[in-house]
């Protein structure tokens, strides 16, 4: 059975309790950086493709924008360079062993890759089988789930924290934002009776 993008996001947020508790967690630090500038902070430039090729494959764009459209590389960026500052050692070991599994599958690096190529890639470090991968305390499946986790919530968090960047997660998932800033649902919306006016087109 194929799963649509919405249904993998939606699967995400409800049934990885950590998954929807992380993407409400302030980050006020990662918030200001990601306001501030859509440079890298942590990530040298190539790391910085290197992380949006990855996340452009775990969500990728199709007939609706993806991770690259949704800015989650700059979240990814901005989270490290602060409140999710212990996992840079985690992403520089990994991001190191992704090219290493690349060039030894592929003689090539990650970015250099085809679409299906890149797909086989995640799909080997998914496994925590991946041949040519560092020994080292990093291990390739460890490393998919963090940058996998981190992808999710940078699609699917408040655009205020760097990621999402105009509602496009959102959109995708059809979640009209918080209300509470406008005052909450009003009892014919709450009701059906009365549209639910999405974030992004009040």
């Amino acid at each position: 059975m194929t799963i649509s993008r919405r249904d993998f996001l939606l699967r995400s947020a409800l049934y990885g309790g950590a998954v929807w508790a992380a993407v409400n967690v302030p980050r006020p630090r990662a918030l200001a950086a990601a306001a501030a500038s859509a440079t890298p902070a942590v990530l040298t430039p190539g790391q910085w493709r290197l992380v949006e090729a990855i996340t452009g494959r775990i969500i990728p764009s199709d007939d609706e924008p993806g991770a690259v459209e949704a800015g989650v590389v700059n979240f990814i960026d901005k989270a490290l360079a602060h409140e999710d500052a212990a996992l840079a050692p985690v992403y520089a070991a990994g991001l190191a062993g992704i090219d290493a599994v690349a060039a030894k599958r592929f003689r090539k690096p990650f970015v250099a890759l085809g679409a299906g190529e890149q797909d086989e890639i995640l799909a080997v470090l998914e496994s925590g089988k991946a041949a040519g991968w560092p020994e080292g305390p990093v291990g390739a499946g460890d490393f998919f789930a963090a940058v996998r986790a981190h992808t999710v919530f940078g699609f699917l968090a408040d655009p205020s924290y760097g990621g999402n960047r105009g509602w496009v997660g959102w959109k995708v998932v059809g979640y009209p934002g918080r209300q509470h800033h406008r005052g909450g649902y009003t009892a014919p919306q709450m009701l059906g009776t009365e549209p639910i006016v999405p974030v992004w087109k009040s």
